[in-house]
């Protein structure tokens, strides 16, 4: 059985999606469902059963499952950049973190976890998942939980003992009940359909024009793949990268969408709020090498295609990942 914490979660029940597509459904969910409608995410996926977050912990210590466990996709977590609760965070994203890590690396099953690309901070060290992580100043609270677990897991010396997942901008089907921290696609989309127009943040760097500030989009259909090869190779350990190994611009995010929808392009530049300008990203490029070297495919699908795919197929239709 696997253990995917955070399933119901955007891409956690995508990976739940990608391994139905390769005949595992032996999967137990666990998550915190709350008042969120990110249980519509489950409903046309298989799995073999469902916990919450804190009653999971209490099964596991009762040593009931571990029997059972043949590996841990970790990827439970608040992933909300602008929370201001650090105490929650700590809890959240760092704490319950080790519980499980050292839990499951005691029992030598294969614990992969969800590290981010917030934890590179403003890029001064660069986006590559060789530089020394001791280094990286994180812009957020969120980015910095994630890099107190990379730094734990270093400290102890476990990172030849489990798997991290730098994840850059993931964006598409199963994001829905993400609020304010959705992709700007689906905000994009919400405004076209809405307005007939986009509205994107200014540049207040002088490097970068209105619209032209760059981030590596990744599709969340290509982070599964990526992901799917490591559970096959579980021999492989380390922090890696996941991301499309390319830097676009937010118009070429949003220009597709208008694209897809059969409409003239048309966005409007507005003004940054101030509490978020000292924590902006202008650019962010994964370094893939790492990834690549271990010969896995890094097949990516060009972004107007991924683009058109989710406005078409899922947006257009208010439709999830499910199996046909």
């Amino acid at each position: 059985m696997i253990v995917l914490t955070g399933g119901a979660g955007f891409v956690g029940s995508a990976f739940l999606w990608e391994l139905n597509l390769n005949g595992i459904d032996d999967v137990l969910v666990v998550d915190h469902l709350g008042t969120s409608e990110k249980w519509k995410n489950l409903r046309g996926l298989r799995y073999r059963d469902y916990l919450e977050k804190d009653r999971f912990l209490e099964v596991l210590n009762s040593g009931k499952l571990d029997s059972q466990i043949k590996a841990v996709f970790h990827l439970g977590a608040c992933s909300s950049t602008t929370e201001s609760d650090c105490s929650y965070l700590i809890q959240n994203n760092y704490e319950y973190s080790k519980t499980l890590a050292l839990h499951f690396i005691k029992r030598d099953v294969p614990f992969y976890y969800a590290s981010s690309a917030a934890t590179y901070g403003d890029g001064q060290q660069g986006y590559s998942d060789r530089t020394d992580i001791d280094t990286l100043r994180p812009l957020n609270m969120y980015g910095y939980s994630k890099q107190m677990f990379d730094q734990w897991i270093l400290r102890n010396q476990l990172q030849e003992k489990v798997v991290g997942f730098k994840f850059f901008n993931v964006w598409g089907p199963n994001e829905y009940h993400k609020a304010s921290m959705r992709s700007m696609v689906v905000k994009a989309y919400e405004q076209v359909k809405k307005t007939s127009r986009v509205k994107l943040f200014k540049s207040y760097h002088p490097d970068y024009k209105d619209g032209e500030q760059m981030r590596d989009f990744v599709y969340v259909k290509d982070v599964t793949k990526m992901m799917l090869q490591f559970y096959h190779k579980p021999r492989v350990h380390g922090i890696f990268n996941l991301g499309s190994g390319q830097a676009n611009t937010w118009l070429d995010l949003v220009n597709p969408i208008f694209k897809a929808l059969n409409m003239k392009s048309d966005v409007e530049f507005i003004e940054m709020p101030e509490e978020l300008r000292g924590k902006y990203q202008y650019y962010t490029k994964a370094a893939m090498d790492k990834f690549s070297q271990l010969g896995f495919t890094h097949t990516q699908t060009p972004l107007e295609d991924a683009v058109e795919d989710f406005v078409l197929n899922y947006l257009e239709k208010s439709a999830y990942l499910e199996l046909s």
